[in-house]
């Protein structure tokens, strides 16, 4: 099968790839996945393709995927911790087993803020919702919410650090820059390509905010 991309420093964007209707993407996001070589969809598993079935992944403006990345679906996938056996009886169709109750649940959306970076082979479980500005660390197992600017990596997941401190992530979460014009966005990039947080909010507030 052909490789999906042309070469590993060539990204794709995901508004070219997605064909599920049960994924929506923002503006400019993008899966770069040469040694990988599949599309998109395929990061997202068990995934329903039946328009409105199951849960949704949701992905933000502005997000850089790492080859590999995995977007696990499909809640619990039939699968009850909370029942003697775990084993999905009711998947199985032996006649000398019989029908048992569906122990399908679901997680809810998997919900990828903006302006996230997602590491090489990182695995998101169901239901997680990664606020913007968040780090993933390559081979992350993500198995809990990850806070706005927030660094996080390992299996389990943990969080390292914060990007910023918290005056400039409160910031960044009102000036939303991924929500901005792309004209604004041009004329501020002498500042998004800093480190100057408090910066780019005065010129911001200076436009009116």
């Amino acid at each position: 099968m052909a490789n999906a991309f042309e070469s590993p420093f060539a990204g794709r964007y995901l508004s070219e790839m997605v064909r599920n209707p049960n994924i929506s993407v923002g503006r400019y996001s993008y899966y770069s996945g040469w040694y990988h070589g599949h599309g998109f969809d395929d990061c997202a598993r068990y995934i329903s393709p039946v328009p409105g079935e199951g849960d949704r992944l949701r992905i933000g403006a502005f997000c850089s995927i790492g080859t590999g990345a995995v977007f696990v679906m499909g809640g619990n996938q039939g699968h009850r911790m909370d029942w003697v056996s775990t084993f999905p009886f009711h998947w199985d169709e032996d006649p000398v087993l019989g029908h048992a109750p569906n122990g399908y649940a679901p997680a809810g959306d998997t919900v990828i803020g903006d302006d996230v970076w997602i590491g090489a082979e990182a695995m998101i479980l169901p239901g997680v919702a990664v606020g913007p500005g968040a780090v993933i660390g390559a081979r992350a197992l993500v198995a809990r919410d990850v806070a706005p600017y927030a660094v996080v990596a390992g299996n389990p997941a943990r969080e390292i650090r914060k990007r910023f401190g918290e005056a400039e992530i409160a910031m960044l979460l009102e000036m939303r820059w991924w929500d901005w014009p792309i004209e604004e966005i041009r004329a501020a990039l002498d500042l998004l390509c800093s480190g100057d947080v408090a910066g780019l909010h005065a010129r911001w507030t200076a436009r009116g905010g």
